[in-house]
């Protein structure tokens, strides 16, 4: 280690270093005495002086700014004008495709909430016909289009609920009663079977090929033939295009906001069954409790019945009706009604027998478990919890627990998402209370050889909870979800959105934007503001960058020309509105003003 010296040693070094200075200057190496000794000087002033502080060290360069995303603005649509209709028939040409007419459609023929639908072109066809070489019979893309007079520009596909099979007439309508559609707007509209006809059932489901029609298919092979329709009839093909549906067809919007956002420009799904093949199995699942607690057997509702329900009902909005600021039989806060309604607290338990004025201790356990998710009996978690709501007591809720999971989920689940299926003989009712639900989960997870997609894969959007390419393009999607739907948890859709927006930095709202009806059973009705206009607010989003902070529905009280909800309290008022919000946001109170007017609510 080198020992510092102190200011002498140096002065003396520095001493020893000037002195072959001088004697230079004696022998005339320099004449300027001077200048040597005002060296000497310096250096004995430099060796007393402190050494100075290291020079500090540059400042690190300050992290680039984090890059700013731009989603591109979509511009508007241009409309055009039918220049002709009957002669589409023949001029219409597309590969695998057959148009049957084309049909000129006067104002008024068809109305919609008692209003003139605007004169139209009824275009009807069918696609890739097939003969199956599984079952035998005969399988078409069936649809029809509805071309206005007066076009807007713009393609809407309107994708149609349940199994399909059928081509609903192309109106392009939403929501509960509603007023007006996409035709009525101007749109052209597509409807279609998904490749199969009510005719056959669920029995479609022994059919590979019609299986992924119904799934996503279908939607891949009908939308550039309905844009390239429309390039013939008006000379232009869309400059947008839409895409609505609830329920079954709520998942075809969802799969088409995953698959197809290339094709699409908006998409509205009303409460999606996202998840279908594993919601109809919990479904089967919640059957299978009920008949252990229904007091008349061969009858599912007698487990939980209508007084029961009321009871449990009065009870929820007893703990959760004030959480956003009003008592006004709605429950806004959904989620912060689950940390305060305990149905083992809240609800009497029955001392003795059941009389609608209590649950007994075996009803509370087992129905409060199929609200927190069904399960197998090996305690796999089948599909999603279900939020306690105000509206479980109505005709509709009982219908999709009760009679639903019998009629209609057991040939869903039994003949089209099991792989392999049921024999199409098979006894639906009994499979659905009898069938080993670990087994039928296995099945519906699973492939053969012959079923090489299994029901996940052709049902479910693909890359669950990511959206880049939808994003990226500009598009929009809106999400709206009954809290009180009994068949397709409004739960599902927050978990995927909470997924989304993990995927999105904590925030998927620029693009993507989920709305929660309270009370709202499946699509409709229920104790809700059910009738709304997504479309226009959709349309405004895409084409002009108006984000929806708020969209207004309203009660389908008396004298309703959407028609009138049977579901409604006799206290509210006939036109009931409320603002539908964006979540995680609630609507809320202000304090002031008509609780019947959605003014006096804020979304916060």
């Amino acid at each position: 280690m080198t020992k510092k010296e102190d200011g002498k040693t140096f002065a003396l070094r520095a001493l020893a270093a000037a002195a072959p200075l001088a004697l230079l200057a004696a022998c005339g190496g320099s004449g300027n005495d001077n200048a040597q000794n005002a060296a000497l000087a310096a250096a004995l002033i430099a060796a007393n002086r402190p050494a100075p502080a290291p020079a500090p060290a540059p400042s690190p360069a300050p992290a680039p700014a984090p890059a700013v995303e731009t989603i591109p603005q979509l511009s508007a649509a241009v409309g055009a004008s039918l220049q002709s209709c009957t002669d589409l028939a023949t001029r219409i040409s597309f590969a695998n495709t057959t148009i049957t007419a084309s049909t000129l459609v006067t104002a008024g023929t068809l109305k919609v909430a008692g209003t003139d639908v605007p004169e139209h072109c009824l275009i009807t066809g069918s696609m890739f016909p097939r003969t199956s070489s599984v079952d035998g019979k005969s399988y078409a893309i069936g649809f029809e289009m509805r071309l206005p007079r007066a076009w807007n520009g713009r393609f809407y596909y309107q994708a149609n609920g349940g199994l399909d099979g059928s081509v609903v007439t192309a109106t392009g309508t939403l929501g509960g009663g509603p007023l007006t559609g996409a035709l009525s707007s101007g749109f052209a509209v597509l409807s279609s079977d998904a490749g199969h006809t009510a005719a056959v059932g669920a029995t479609f489901g022994i059919d590979p090929q019609a299986r992924l029609d119904y799934g996503y298919q279908a939607v891949a092979k009908l939308t550039p033939m309905a844009k390239s329709t429309i390039q013939t009839a008006y000379g232009k093909g869309p400059d947008r295009s839409y895409f609505g549906g609830c329920s079954n067809g709520g998942r075809h919007a969802m799969v088409a906001a995953s698959r197809y956002a290339d094709q699409y420009d908006g998409i509205i799904a009303g409460d999606p069954g996202t998840r279908l093949p594993l919601a109809a199995t919990a479904n089967i699942a919640g059957a299978q409790t009920y008949a252990t607690l229904a007091t008349t057997p061969g009858d599912l509702s007698t487990a939980f019945t209508q007084a029961e329900r009321t009871l449990v009902t009065k009870a929820v909005l007893a703990q959760c009706d004030g959480l956003d600021g009003a008592a006004d039989g709605m429950v806004q806060d959904t989620a912060a009604c689950q940390a305060a309604f305990d149905i083992n607290r809240d609800v009497p338990t029955c001392a003795t027998t059941r009389n609608g004025t209590c649950l007994s201790a075996d009803q509370k356990t087992k129905i409060d478990k199929l609200f927190k998710g069904a399960t197998t009996p090996s305690g796999t978690r089948i599909y999603s919890s279900f939020p306690y709501d105000a509206g479980l007591d109505t005709d509709g809720w009982k219908f999709w627990k009760f009679t639903v999971p019998l009629a209609l989920d057991s040939g869903s689940v039994g003949l089209v998402f099991q792989s392999p299926p049921e024999d199409p003989s098979f006894n639906g009712p009994n499979f659905a209370l009898t069938a080993n639900l670990d087994t039928v989960l296995a099945k519906v997870l699973g492939t053969t050889s012959l079923y090489t997609e299994s029901s996940i894969a052709f049902m479910t959007p693909p890359n669950y909870g990511k959206l880049p390419a939808l994003k990226k393009r500009g598009a929009k999607l809106m999400v709206y979800h009954g809290t009180a739907d009994p068949i397709f948890s409004s739960d599902d859709s927050v978990n995927w959105y909470q997924q989304l927006q993990q995927d999105n930095g904590g925030d998927a709202s620029n693009f993507a934007r989920l709305y929660l009806i309270p009370g709202m059973n499946h699509c409709s009705g229920g104790p809700a503001t059910d009738q709304f206009d997504m479309l226009s607010a959709m349309v405004n989003w895409v084409e002009k960058g108006q984000a929806p902070d708020r969209v207004v529905a309203s009660a389908r009280g008396t004298g309703n020309a959407g028609g009138v909800n049977a579901d409604l309290p006799a206290t509210w008022s006939a036109s009931r509105s409320r603002p539908l919000c964006p979540y995680p946001k609630v609507a809320r109170y202000n304090g002031t003003g008509s609780q019947e007017d959605a003014a006096s609510f804020s979304c916060r």
